[in-house]
C-alpha cells in the first residue's frame, strides 16, 4: 500500500465511523507515524509504505474510530504555537483558551513593577497557560497549581521540554498556596454535572472528569475563586478566567460582589463569551 492509498483508506474509515474531521485526523496520524510532510507527500506519496509503518498507522486509525482523541494517540497538542505533551490526565488544550492567554498578556504589559511580575495559574492541567505566558513574557515568574499529581507531572514535563522555569504545586484550590501574585489565571472545571453526559465522546470519555465537572450549576469553582483570590492578589492584581459560553453574567456578578473592579467579558473567535477579567484594588475597599 502506498502512502496516498493509506491516507485515503484511513480517511474513508474515519468518515464511515462518524469522526468529525476525518481528513485532518488521518493526516495528523500519518504525519505522526511516518514523519511525512505535505511536500514529501505530494512528491513521494506513490511510494510503498513500510509494513511496520502501515501496521502502526492503521492501529492508531482503529483507536481513533473508537473516539479516542487524536491528541491522546499522538501525545501532543499545539497551543499558542508551542507543542505541549498531553495524556488522559489533562484536559487537551483548546484554541478557545488562547483568548485567556492573550487577555492575560494585555494586562501583564500594563504592569509597572520593580520586581518580576508573579503569575499563578490555578487548575493548570498541562501547564499550557502559564508556560505560554512565560515563553512570550520571559521576565515573569510563574506557578501552576492543580489537585492532580499526574497532571502536574505533565506540566513539569512541558516546562522542561520548552525550557521554562516554574513552580508546580499540588493543592485543592488554595489549600497549599502561599504568597501573593500580580495575576491569577484559571480555566477551572465549569460544565454542570448533568451536562457532561451530553458532551461528545472524545471529551466525555477521555478528558479527566475532575477537569470538566463544575458541580450542579457549573459555578462551584468560580465561587471559590471570587472569594479566595483577593487574599492572594497584590494591590491592583488581576484575575483572568475562562468561562462557559453562557456563564458571563453569573461570573461577572460573583466578581463584582466580592469587590473586583473593571470586570469585563471577552469573546472567542466564534463570538461566544469566553474570558472574564477583573482587577482587585485594596485601597478602594
Amino acid at each position: 500500500m502506498t502512502y496516498q492509498e493509506a491516507y485515503q483508506k484511513a480517511t474513508g474509515e474515519l468518515k464511515a465511523a462518524g469522526i468529525p474531521e476525518p481528513e485532518s485526523d488521518a493526516w495528523i496520524l500519518l504525519e505522526h507515524v511516518t514523519g511525512m510532510t505535505r511536500t514529501r507527500y505530494y512528491v513521494d506519496g506513490f511510494e510503498r509504505m513500510p509494513k511496520n509503518e502501515e501496521d502502526r498507522f492503521f492501529e492508531l486509525v482503529s483507536c481513533r474510530k473508537t473516539r479516542i482523541p487524536v491528541q491522546h494517540l499522538t501525545g501532543v497538542q499545539e497551543f499558542m504555537g508551542y507543542e505541549f505533551a498531553v495524556n488522559e490526565h489533562v484536559l487537551v488544550p483548546r484554541q478557545d483558551t488562547e483568548i485567556l492567554v492573550e487577555e492575560a498578556e494585555k494586562r501583564l504589559l500594563l504592569m509597572k513593577k520593580e520586581n518580576p511580575v508573579k503569575v499563578l495559574d490555578m487548575c493548570t492541567g498541562s501547564g499550557c497557560i502559564p508556560i505560554s505566558l512565560k515563553l512570550r513574557n520571559p521576565q515573569i515568574v510563574i506557578e501552576g497549581a492543580d489537585i492532580s499529581e499526574e497532571a502536574l507531572k505533565v506540566a513539569e514535563k512541558n516546562a522542561k521540554k520548552l525550557g521554562v522555569s516554574g513552580k508546580w504545586i499540588q493543592t485543592d484550590m488554595f489549600e497549599n498556596i502561599t504568597g501573593t501574585f500580580d495575576m491569577i489565571t484559571s480555566n477551572p472545571p465549569y460544565i454542570p454535572t448533568k451536562v457532561i453526559e451530553e458532551l461528545e465522546a472524545e471529551v466525555r470519555l477521555h478528558d479527566p472528569y475532575e477537569a470538566l465537572d463544575g458541580k450542579e450549576d457549573g459555578l462551584y469553582f468560580y465561587r471559590i475563586l471570587a472569594e479566595k483570590v483577593p487574599e492572594y492578589l497584590t494591590d491592583g492584581g488581576w484575575l483572568v478566567m475562562e468561562i462557559g459560553y453562557d456563564q458571563s453574567a453569573d461570573v461577572e456578578k460573583l466578581l463584582k460582589e466580592t469587590g473586583f473592579e473593571q470586570v469585563s467579558t471577552q469573546k472567542d473567535l466564534a463570538g461566544l463569551d469566553r474570558v472574564v477579567c477583573g482587577v482587585y484594588n485594596r485601597h478602594s475597599k
